[in-house]
């Protein structure tokens, strides 16, 4: 095994934290951090639900994504790539999965991923990030008496994996992400169960004891990833006025 250019295992994630209500403003908040790649996660509540729904007594959970000018050492623009608009739709798949929209009742909430600084991983940190600022959306409202009970039904992580100079390894950052062989976004439960695996060969097909082998190392790093975000909520949010 080629040691990584940061010196890491290949099974070790780079060293990463959430801070919990990093803003005030939003119904729930978390800064994710992995590494160099910074993300603001924020979690709004809107009374009401997109036309489709109404009169169903189900919610909706939405994400929206952005790298932010300067998150990267060339300038991004601010516009809504289609890039973007992929990963926001793979934000707000990943955590619907792990909502029960009828607890949720006719309301919708809004999870905005900015990326401060991208260096790999923004999209699986985008949805640590964004389980924390919804499950204290989430129980604001059910501390504010507007929900009977907590409607999310499991944890959600998501965490990179792929083949590196003919080595699998976790939590790729860019420049092993821009050389890797094969690329993985890998979104599990806190359960164990999978929401989504993204994963294509960028050279060489792989074969099917790789698949299992990333696939592994993915869950390994997410059960990590999950004991931290459950460390980060075992106490209950400061109460928050979030409206009934």
């Amino acid at each position: 095994m080629n040691p990584r250019f940061d010196g890491r295992r290949p099974d070790e994630l780079r060293p990463f934290e959430f801070e919990r209500d990093y803003t005030t403003m939003a119904a729930g908040s978390s800064l994710a951090v992995f590494g160099n790649t910074r993300v603001l996660c924020t979690a709004s509540i809107e009374e009401g639900t997109p036309r489709w729904l109404r009169n169903t007594g189900k919610g909706w959970v939405t994400a929206e994504y952005s790298m932010l000018p300067g998150s990267s050492p060339e300038r991004i623009r601010r516009r809504t790539s289609g890039r973007s608009q992929e990963i926001q739709r793979l934000i707000g798949r990943s955590l619907r999965a792990v909502v029960d929209m009828e607890a949720l009742g006719e309301r919708q909430i809004i999870v905005d991923c900015d990326v401060l600084q991208a260096d790999g991983g923004t999209r699986t940190a985008s949805i640590c990030g964004g389980y924390i600022a919804l499950h204290d959306a989430c129980s604001r409202l059910v501390q504010a008496g507007a929900l009977a009970s907590h409607p999310l039904t499991d944890e959600c992580s998501a965490v990179s994996v792929g083949i590196v100079g003919g080595n699998a390894v976790l939590d790729l950052p860019y420049p092993e992400d821009s050389t890797a062989e094969v690329d993985f976004n890998v979104v599990m439960t806190g359960s164990g169960r999978f929401i989504e695996v993204q994963g294509t060969a960028e050279g060489a097909a792989f074969s099917r004891s790789q698949l299992d082998e990333l696939l592994e190392l993915a869950a390994g790093g997410i059960a990590t990833i999950t004991d931290a975000q459950r460390a980060v909520l075992a106490e209950s949010p400061a109460p928050r006025d979030v409206g009934r």
